[in-house]
């Protein structure tokens, strides 16, 4: 039995042969000639043969073999207006192809699965898995953060960092929170409530993370994405953490950052915290750890 494959080794591999090839500003990515050509050329025997979008009812994308399993394909939603998704959903299943293609014939990825995934089934977490390949074939993080570092953090860098890379705002952040060099959260919101939120590790282990998967979870009516407040411009403004997170030392700020996602028809809310004070959220030996309200929290890294 072989060891699973490492999702960020694997697309680490492909973007060393494109800097080769194409040198370093290659962006965004070809991601579907490239699935087509460079399974072709490693895996003849089984290559994905077609790359094309349909109506996909219920899922945004698939990945699935014929009979024979000589031949893979990859479909999309063409109903998806954003091309970013897109491009994210065909790194995705080819993520699929050259992790785990050897479990199953067929992968059905839904809304969930995809960019900001939901928890797999079993030991492994496939989806995770291949969301880890997609962002890292399509954001290779040493030119992420080249386009980061010394810039104010603000939604027109991750905008400018979506445009480059050719994927959404929400997965430009999404790889911002891995080099963050602070406490970050992003969170995701749609009529006063949170969808999703995604905590950086620094911030997770200090608490400030929101368990979205198991409550129903308001904004804070002070919040920028709140209807209150929103008024469908990006904006920004410092406040104090404990509006969103009451354990919070009173004295702790925290940067509040708004833009509306339209092609997904929610608020994307980025906060920026310093360090944790020390003395700050100390476990008690038997206290049952709590899950990151993402996806369970995934350590981020290279």
């Amino acid at each position: 039995m072989t060891d699973p494959k490492r999702p960020k080794a694997e697309a680490n591999d492909i973007s060393k042969l494109l800097n080769q090839v194409l040198g370093l500003d290659r962006f965004p990515v070809a991601v579907e000639d490239i699935a087509l050509e460079y399974t072709q050329q490693k895996f003849r025997d089984a290559p994905i043969a077609k790359v094309q979008g349909e109506d996909l009812d219920g899922f945004d994308g698939m990945l699935a073999a014929n009979k024979k399993r000589d031949k893979w394909m990859i479909l999309y939603n063409s109903a998806v207006s954003s091309e970013g998704r897109k491009r994210f959903t065909v790194a995705h299943e080819f993520g699929h192809y050259l992790l785990h293609r050897q479990q199953q014939e067929q992968f059905a990825c839904g809304a969930g699965d995809i960019e900001t995934s939901g928890e797999g089934q079993g030991g492994r977490d496939i989806e995770k898995e291949a969301d880890e390949f997609a962002t890292t074939l399509l954001m290779p993080l040493d030119d992420f953060r080249r386009q980061v570092d010394g810039e104010d953090l603000g939604f027109d860098l991750l905008g400018h960092c979506a445009d480059r890379y050719g994927v959404s705002l929400t997965a430009a952040a999404i790889r911002w929170l891995e080099i963050a060099p602070q406490r970050a959260v992003l969170v995701a919101s749609r009529d006063d409530h949170m969808l999703w939120a995604k905590s950086n590790e620094a911030a997770f282990k200090s608490g400030a993370f929101f368990a979205t998967r198991k409550n129903a979870i308001e904004l804070p009516q002070v919040a920028l994405a709140h209807s209150r407040n929103c008024t469908g411009r990006a904006q920004a403004h410092d406040t104090r953490a404990q509006v969103w997170f009451p354990r919070e030392p009173g004295e702790m700020p925290i940067t509040e950052m708004t833009k509306v996602a339209g092609n997904y028809g929610y608020t994307l809310t980025l906060l920026v915290m310093p360090e944790a004070e020390k003395r700050w959220r100390q476990r008690d030996e038997d206290e049952e750890p709590v899950e990151d309200s993402y996806d369970r929290f995934v350590k981020l890294g290279n």
